[in-house]
């Protein structure tokens, strides 16, 4: 069994797309994942599962989906792809509040960068599938806009940390 880590896609934020934490780790289990653990109400949980990256994606969303009548985008992560995120951090010396790490499925465009709007001052590197952001001033006030990041997720790296030694404890 492999450990891993499924982030979704604007599930409890602002007050859209509505999903009880404890209804999210019983579609799981209903799925056959074991070891089902879910991290704040924000759409994180952690598993172990037989199952591709691929296979748990698609299961996963195809059951959200008929849960919640729309939409609900995956991403998933191995434990070791995890503690890698969370390592590969280029901002270990800012506050972890303030850094953010944007999933995505694939790499980033190589024209992430040049496509980027409302820039201030906040800091952008590329990961391997992910965009590290610094908000230097906090996200509030950022009107920053990342075309690459649409389809994404994001998490503060505070809960990128926590994420991975859940799933390195499986």
């Amino acid at each position: 069994m492999t450990s891993l880590v499924a982030l979704l896609r604007a599930v409890n934020v602002g007050g859209t797309g509505k999903l009880p934490m404890v209804d999210l780790k019983n579609i799981c289990e209903q799925l056959g994942f074991g070891a089902v653990r879910t991290y704040i109400a924000s759409g994180n949980v952690v598993f172990e599962s037989r199952k591709s990256e691929t296979a748990v994606k698609t299961a996963l969303q195809k059951q959200l989906a008929a849960y919640t009548g729309k939409p609900v985008g995956v991403l998933v992560r191995s434990a070791s792809e995890m503690a890698q995120i969370a390592a590969d951090n280029p901002f270990p010396e800012a506050a972890p509040s303030r850094t953010m790490v944007v999933f995505l499925d694939r790499a980033p465009p190589d024209d992430t960068l040049a496509g980027v709007r409302g820039q201030n001052d906040e800091d952008i590197r590329l990961g391997r599938r992910e965009i590290y952001i610094h908000y230097s001033q906090g996200i509030a006030k950022s009107k920053l806009v990342i075309a690459a990041a649409k389809t994404g997720t994001a998490r503060n790296i505070n809960t990128v940390a926590v994420l991975a030694r859940m799933a390195a404890e499986s």
